[in-house]
């Protein structure tokens, strides 16, 4: 990949997405090609189909999903299965189609079994049950990961399928019903520190560990796999290869927020599943390791929420 290759990024709005458009051009890449949802629907094979005829760009980042928390994703179950499959479907078969020289799929570590062994190794996939509540995004992805490992087989393309842990950063979701942990923790802690409260309650016992990477440091994977000779193809994870509990989780939060009160768990509520660590080697020893530490990642986190909620916060 050189500074004038054409090079689609879609999804390009999204978390995942404008991360990896912010570090492209940071980068000094000039010709990135982008499309809104309303310029293309990515669930119409023949539109997308004839924008990669256009367009005919050389390199492709697939970070366009429907995405949600775990309320969204029990509810819309259907929705999520299909928009996914479709979306992944129709730019991996029109990538192929229009010769693009590589290209990164993009998903999550919900792809492994709910049960399984600590870290998680890539040959994990497929060994287990899913967790129920994700499951058909879960699929979907695991759908795209087959899709590129069988277009590579078959007809010796480059497409890469590369796993996240939890991310967050700039851009994220900090909606109050639908976010993830840390930018719902972030808005929990804010609106105790305005409101004058001195303390917070978060569900479960606070003992669950969990791995979390900065958006920009996967960015940077991305690009990182990309321009990469040496990689074709694969499935490969992408962390920090560490992980935190929730409760010194949401200390760090809090010292970052600047909220000074208690926090306090209510026990009677679910946990979840209790740790969720990626084995990050293979990308570590092809050189790539993550960058920014969780207090620095937690900082921006704050800053970018206090940017774009400032019209409800005075």
């Amino acid at each position: 990949m050189n500074k004038t290759s054409k090079i689609y990024v879609a999804g390009h709005t999204g978390m995942v997405g404008s991360a990896i458009v912010r570090q492209l051009n940071k980068l000094g890449y000039k010709n990135i090609i982008t499309r809104t949802r309303s310029q293309l629907d990515l669930t119409n094979q023949a539109s997308v189909l004839d924008f990669f005829k256009l367009e005919a760009p050389e390199y492709v980042f697939i970070a366009a999903a429907k995405v949600g928390g775990i309320i969204a994703n029990n509810t819309y179950r259907a929705d999520f299965i299909y928009e996914n499959i479709m979306i992944e479907c129709n730019i991996i078969n029109s990538a192929w189609l229009s010769n693009v020289t590589k290209l990164i799929f993009i998903g999550s570590s919900c792809i492994y079994p709910r049960d399984t062994s600590i870290p998680i190794k890539e040959h994990q996939l497929l060994t287990g049950s899913l967790e129920n509540t994700n499951e058909p995004f879960a699929v979907a992805k695991i759908a795209g990961i087959k899709l590129c490992e069988s277009y590579n087989r078959q007809y010796n393309t480059q497409f890469i399928s590369l796993m996240s842990t939890s991310l967050y950063g700039v851009n994220d979701n900090y909606d109050p019903v639908n976010s993830h942990v840390i930018p719902a923790l972030i808005r929990k802690a804010h609106e105790a520190k305005i409101n004058g409260k001195d303390e917070i309650i978060l569900w479960g016992t606070g003992t669950p560990m969990r791995e979390f990477l900065f958006v920009d440091d996967f960015a940077d994977a991305c690009i990182f796999f990309m321009g990469c000779k040496e990689i074709t193809g694969g499935l490969y994870n992408i962390g920090t290869g560490s992980d935190i509990s929730i409760y010194n989780l949401a200390l760090l939060i809090s010292n970052v927020v600047g909220f000074k009160g208690k926090i306090y768990f209510d026990t009677s509520k679910p946990d979840g599943t209790f740790r969720k660590l990626l084995d990050v080697s293979d990308a570590n020893k092809l050189g790539w390791h993550s960058s920014t530490s969780l207090n620095e990642g937690l900082a921006v986190s704050y800053g970018d929420f206090l940017d774009r909620v400032k019209s409800i916060y005075n």
